[in-house]
Parts: C-alpha cells; structure tokens; sequence
C-alpha cells in the first residue's frame, strides 16, 4: 500500500470520534491522492501546414536478404508468404549480402567467364531462360580483409605467399578516368598492441606499386577513430622508385611504439599478376603477397611479430578495395540470395515494384547491366537500384565509391535512361561517418561523396540516399534507450541535409531494427514501442521510405551471451522453419501499415506533434504522431513509454490562427497494444525457446469524443486514436 493511500486509511479511522472537520480534511487528503492520475497532460498536434507526405506502398516496405539454403523451400511458400504479407508492409527492397562476405554475386548461375576454366570475371546471362530459385557469392581469392563477414580471411598475413591480396582494377585510370594518384589504394595492418617497429618487408606481387608510403597513425584507431589522429610517414617510409619483389625498408633508426601501419600506393607498375596479359584488368591496380614487420639486428635480418596464418587469428589487416577476380569452383552455398524470379513470383513483393540491389564494390559493370536487363527482359517492376552495399563498412573512401558509381550508373542509364540509382547503404548510424582527412581537411564521407559526384557534374545520377539505421549497441540496451530514438532519428536525417544533400533528394532507410545483434528485447513489448516511435519520427523528421528487417521469418538465435535469445523477425519459428506465433513486432507492423495509415497508394499527410508528458530528467514519456488519411480521419499514433505508469491525456489539434483549435468528435476507433495485451516468457531450460502469454491481438474499442474527452494511454503501450476532428 502506497503511503498515501495508508495515510488515508489511518485518517479514515481516527477520523469518527472527532468530528465533521477531521472527515473534511480526510476527504481533502484523499482528492489530493486520486487527482494527480485524474489530470490529463496534452499532446498538442501543430495542423496549420504538414510537414511531410508519403503513400503506404511506396513507404513502407521490408527487406528480404540473404537465407540459409534449406529455409528457401520452406518459407516461400503459401502459408507462410501468407502469415508474413498480413503484417501489412508493402514494397519490399531486397538485400544484398555477398558484399559483406568478400564475394562475387553469380545472380545467374549461367553466364560467361573472362578466362578459360570457369575463371576471371564473371558476368550473368542476360536472357531469360528457366526460373533462377537460387544464387549464391563466390569467395574472392585476392581479399585483404581479416574480419569480413563470414569465414574469410586476408591473403595479406596468411603465411602463404603463393597467394595474394589484389587492388580493384576499376578504380585505376584505364576505368576512372582519372591519375591513379586521387584513387591512391592502400592496406592496413593493425597489431592489436603498440609493437616495437623499425623495419618493414613487403613481399610484393605484380603489379607492384612503384610510388608508396608506410606509415603509422598516431590516434587510438584510424577505423573507428579516422578523425582523431593523423598518418605520419616513418623517416624510411617514402619510396618513389620501387621495383617489387621481396621490399625491406627501414623505417627508422630506432624501433618506434606503433599498433598501425599503412602503406599508401599512388603509382603501379602495371606489370600483369599471375593471371596473365590477356586480360588488361590483371595489370591495373597494385598487389601484395605478404607483409612482415618488426625490428632488424646488427646483421640486417628482420625480426618479424606479424602473427601469419590462414585463418582468422592472423594479424589483421584492413584494405581499400579487393579485385573481383575468382574461381568458379570455390562457392558459398550455405547462404542463398534468393533467386529473382523466385522472389518477384512468390507473392512476397505484392506484385509493386521492389528495389533492387547491383553489386559494385566486387564486381563488374558489365554484371551489373546484364543483371537489370534480365529483370526488365521478365518484366518485373524496379522502383529503385541500390549500388553497392556497406561501404563503409569495407571501409572504402569516398572517392572511390563515387568513381565507381559513375562507372556503373553510366552503363546503366545506357540500358534504361529511367533508371533511379541510389546509395550507399550505410551500415547503422547515429552520426556522420568519418573517413581520414583529405587535402582540404575534410572528414565527413557523404559529404566528399556529394562533392565528387558534384564535381563531375553527376549528381543527377543520385536519385535518393539509402541508409541502415541499427541504433543501438547490441548487449547493452536499457529500457531509456527508447527514449533517445526519436532524437537519434531526426539527428541522422539533418546530418546527411547539412553533408551537403541536394535539395528534394529522397532518403530511405532500407534496413532497420533495434540494434545489429539480435536478444530479447526485440521479442519483447520494448520492440513494439522502439517499432512505432523510430517509424513515426522518422516521417515525421522528413524520411521517405524505410523498410522493415527482416521479412522472412528464421527463428530465434541464441542472443546475447548465448543467454538471451532473440529474433529479427515477425515470427518464432520451429527448426523447420513452420511459424510458431507471433512477436511484438508483429503487431507493431500492424498498427502502422493499417491503423496508423490507411492501407493502399493514396496520399497521407503528416503533422508534427508535441507532448508535454516528461519525467524529472527531461525526457518525453509520450511521443506523438499524427498523420491526416485519405479517407478523411485524422490518426495519431501515441507510444507510452513509461513501463510503470498509465497516462491519461487530452488531443489539440491547433490550426494557423490562435483561435483555430480542435478536436476528436464523434466515433473515435480506439486500438491500444501493450504488457495487456502481450507478454514474452524465457524459457530457462530452453537456449532458444519462449513464449508469448498472451500473445495479442491489440485491444479494440470505440469511443464518443468531445472537446472534452481524455483518452488513457496503458503503462508500456502504443495506441492508435483514429476519427474526425471539428473545432472548438
């Protein structure tokens, strides 16, 4: 019993022996306890002007990616397809994951090879013939990357110098256009700690660089940090004539406490690589065995503390970009870029068009163009083409994102001048991405991507801005996190505005969800609200299409620790992949896509809204979001962030003028959902088991509003208050 209620009870029972004034202040005291959950606070809705429009099926939509082979089968099918399409999301944009793995995309598993023995570089039939279910990512031999996703591994410190790691031949002159100097190419070696080095040998490949830098960074890391330190060239470190083979330099006189060490190509030899000279793209671009590092003795020999093996425990190393060639008898078939045909007949995109991926950091113009004619040749619809995927997550700079977009957005538009390009796919942010400095000491990657594209008069060729947003830490989420992600959310829109985006250009986020590793807050009520507040204040801060992750349900994971299982999906599932019910986000799909907004293509347009329902600290306990439909009713969508408390609050709709005020009137449709309505159990016997209890739907009721009319928000809910409005 709260103290106020016992101190009630108290003054009730001492109160009789002495009189009516003890009953009065008795009665007092107990008006003060009830009022304060009596008064309703106020979310004021601003409708003299909206802010922003969108259509349901071009705005919101879900992403299907990659998936293990064996789920293909299973969940494109018609019931599932069917359980999956009744969440209500619409235009679907599919993923492409062989990027972040390091791989070439066979999107067809016919097509033709460069050289001989299914080898070279690859390029996808064209020509419709039987239906593609299926394809996969070929392992690039050539890749410099430790840690990609995936089981890869850099051919950089593997021990072995038959292998070799191999710059991306499109972005020397031949293919940009452009001195190789503004496209320098580079690798990275971190040693996890500061090491005593002096000396370096590079065991060149051909090409080979002949103009080359070595380097160490003096910040805390030049990946995650790039802003906050600076490359320095050792004293030893500035060859302009280099002639390959096995290189030793030496670095400085005495050994220098460095972790990072980057040697920075300008110039090539263009001598070809083991491939041969038949093929031009083998002699572009630079190439390294291997890489030693440490210190010399007396006798001049190097005394090497780069750990070399081939696997992921060797010394990492990092790259600015990786030749696309590969062998066509090392596959990936564990996972499955479902086959085009398969995904535009299933069902799954609904029949509107999907946005479609090319893949461009490992991969070929000419791949790219015979994948689009091949969906146009079948007559499936595109709404939009995603270049590339992650870059900066494969930490490539810029200006070479940029040269290679040109490079494919100009063979593209050869095919289909309509065409709308986009990117680049940021992995999750909630800040500028920064990259090393350039010549004019500027740090902000979009910002230098916009002022490439801009300096070549190219930035027409950008249709719409694409981005992930995975804004949390996985691991470490508490329930406050919910609310930062409306701030979070318009904080990444204005930041891309002041990189310099060009006015009107649309922004999407094409894949979302709580944070890049999955636990059980995304099965919990915790996703329903994080679902409806980031969607609500991401059209409400001026985004234009965003896309749930991930469509095709694949059950449960082990989660964070191994002791919190978690799913991105709609739907538990069964190791069979047969649906077992439905998650939080389940229901937080459906009460955007169909009671928040109108279900179809018709216009909706968006309100701003402001709630004065805070806590001690400042933060907004209710955030609001109002959206006027197409059939006339005006929509807000109300997410109670307190877990502890209801709130009872009022509506005002407040018009241009100061006396234009008004509010719900009539029939109101009421549809709450929240700890009442769903609830998830652990199983602690059970790595990946649980339940919901209950398990929905939303409550529903319908409501006679007035001007006076408050409307009770459950503690942890989200609630879609839908009906006219009059004026006061």
């Amino acid at each position: 019993m709260s103290f106020c209620a016992s101190g009630v009870l108290r003054l009730l029972v001492n109160a009789a022996p002495f009189g009516r004034f003890c009953r009065l202040a008795t009665l007092l005291l107990l008006a003060a306890c009830v009022l304060p959950s009596l008064q309703a606070q106020t979310v004021h809705v601003d409708i003299s002007h909206p802010v922003n429009s969108f259509r349901p099926t071009e705005a919101l939509g879900a992403g299907v990616d990659r998936i293990p082979l064996a789920a293909t089968d299973k969940v494109f099918t018609e019931p599932v397809l069917k359980q999956i399409l009744s969440t209500g999301w619409q235009t679907v944009t599919y993923r492409q994951n062989t990027e972040l793995y390091v791989e070439a995309w066979h999107w067809n598993p016919k097509g033709t090879w460069s050289a001989a023995g299914e080898k070279g570089y690859f390029v996808g039939d064209a020509n419709p013939t039987e239906l593609i279910r299926h394809s996969f990512g070929y392992p690039l031999p050539h890749a410099g990357f430790s840690q990609p996703d995936g089981r890869g591994y850099s051919r950089l410190t593997d021990g072995d110098t038959n292998t070799y790691w191999k710059s991306n031949p499109y972005l020397t002159k031949a293919y940009t256009g452009e001195d190789d100097s503004l496209h320098p190419q580079w690798v990275i070696v971190d040693l996890a700690t500061p090491q005593e080095i002096s000396a370096i040998r590079i065991a060149w490949a051909d090409p080979y660089a002949k103009k080359y830098l070595v380097q160490y960074w003096t910040g805390l890391n030049p990946i995650e940090e790039a802003a906050k330190g600076s490359w320095v060239t050792f004293p030893g470190g500035k060859v302009t004539d280099g002639k390959g083979g096995d290189a030793t330099l030496q670095l400085s006189r005495t050994p220098l406490p460095v972790r990072w060490v980057r040697i920075w190509m300008t110039e090539s030899s263009g001598t070809c690589d083991t491939h041969g000279s038949d093929d031009r793209r083998n002699c572009l671009g630079y190439a390294i065995k291997e890489l030693y590092l440490g210190t010399t003795s007396a006798d001049g020999r190097l005394h090497d503390v780069v750990r070399h093996t081939s696997d992921r425990a060797q010394t990492n190393t990092y790259c600015s970009s990786v030749d696309p060639w590969h062998d066509g008898t090392v596959v990936n078939q564990q996972g499955d870029q479902v086959g085009f045909d398969l995904f535009y007949t299933s069902g799954i995109t609904r029949g509107l068009p999907a946005m479609i991926p090319v893949a461009m950091l490992y991969d070929t113009p000419e791949n790219a163009v015979a994948e689009i004619q091949y969906i146009e040749k079948r007559g499936y619809p595109i709404s939009y083409i995603e270049m590339g995927e992650e870059p900066d997550g494969k930490h490539t700079l810029p200006e070479d994102y940029a040269a290679l977009y040109l490079q494919w957005a100009t063979a593209l538009h050869k095919v289909d001048p309509k065409l709308k390009l986009g990117g680049p796919i940021f992995e999750g942010v909630n800040k500028d991405i920064e990259v090393w400095a350039n010549a004019e000491g500027k740090t902000s990657w979009m910002g230098r991507f916009f002022d490439y594209l801009r300096s070549h008069n190219r930035l027409s060729d950008l249709s719409f801005v694409s981005f992930e947003h995975y804004p949390f830490e996985p691991c470490k989420l508490q329930w406050s996190e919910l609310y930062d992600e409306a701030n979070l959310t318009r904080h990444i829109l204005q930041v891309w505005r002041d990189d310099g985006l060009p006015p009107g250009t649309p922004m999407f986020i094409t894949e979302t969800n709580i944070a890049a590793g999955d636990d059980e807050s995304f099965l919990d009520i915790f996703a329903a609200l994080w679902w409806t507040d980031f969607v609500g204040a991401f059209f409400e801060a001026g985004g234009n299409a965003v896309y749930y992750f991930h469509y095709i349900p694949l059950g449960q994971s082990l989660g964070c620790h191994n002791t919190s299982p978690g799913t991105f999906s709609m739907f538990t599932m069964d190791k069979n992949y047969q649906i077992q019910q439905p998650t939080s986000q389940y229901f937080a799909g459906q009460l955007i896509t169909q009671e928040w907004a109108q279900p179809g293509n018709d216009e909706h347009h968006v309100y701003s809204s402001a709630s004065d329902i805070v806590d001690d600290a400042g933060h907004v306990l209710v955030t609001a979001y109002t959206l006027q439909r197409p059939d006339g009713d005006w929509s807000v969508m109300l997410v109670n962030k307190d877990q502890e408390n209801a709130h009872t609050m009022h509506i005002s709709f407040q018009g241009a003028a100061p006396n234009e005020k008004k509010h719900f009137s009539g029939p109101v449709s009421f549809v709450t959902f929240g700890t009442e309505q769903y609830r998830w159990h652990s199983d602690s016997g059970n790595p990946i088991g649980g339940v919901a209890d209950p398990d929905g739907p939303p409550a529903r009721s319908a409501i006679t509003a007035d001007a006076d009319s408050a409307f009770q928000l459950p503690k942890a809910s989200v609630t879609v208050i839908r009906g006219k409005i009059v004026a006061h």
